[in-house]
């Protein structure tokens, strides 16, 4: 007797701050390995966030409208907590340097101690967006025009940025 498939759900976690075009090549790329993904935006109690909790999880929402198995929630906590509460047991996480690997390694090695039956799956950066960063966007927002701000992040995160760090001159 064959045995019933089980969906393959991932959680990728991140603050989202914003959400950038390399955040979104993650999500598009796991979009198509599983079955369905749950993106998590949640807080950072290490950086001080330019946007709101719930404008990020808007604009996330707003970038990811088209991908028909991806869902949007917010969270607090532990991210291998968050993972269990949607019902996967696959953390994914995007890295795009080895200084991003040596980070995620260390996570990764305490998540295994909070909960051993979560697994985290690494997916790398396109290296055309390897470089993005939230601190870079805000650097850049004020001198580049939109044109070149949507070689970094989706079409609403530049009006939303326009709004927070308006054009210089």
């Amino acid at each position: 007797m064959a045995a019933a498939k089980t969906a393959r759900v991932a959680v990728y976690t991140g603050s989202f701050d914003p959400i950038t075009l390399g955040h979104l090549d993650v999500i598009t790329r796991a979009s198509r390995i599983f079955d369905g993904l749950v993106v998590g935006v949640g807080i950072n109690p290490d950086k001080q966030p330019l946007f709101s909790l719930e404008e990020r999880v808007g604009l996330v929402r707003a970038a990811v409208a088209g991908l028909q198995n991806v869902r949007v929630e917010l969270f607090s906590g532990l991210a291998v907590a968050f993972v269990r509460e949607q019902g996967a047991h696959v953390l994914l996480r995007g890295v795009r340097s080895l200084t991003d690997i040596e980070a995620e390694f260390t996570m990764t090695l305490a998540n295994r101690k909070l909960d051993p039956a979560v697994e985290t799956v690494f997916l790398m950066a396109d290296a055309e967006y390897s470089h993005v960063s939230s601190s870079l966007l805000k650097q850049i927002t004020p001198l580049a025009d939109d044109e070149r701000l949507l070689r970094f992040v989706p079409r609403p995160v530049v009006e939303a940025l326009r709004a927070k760090l308006p054009a210089r001159g």
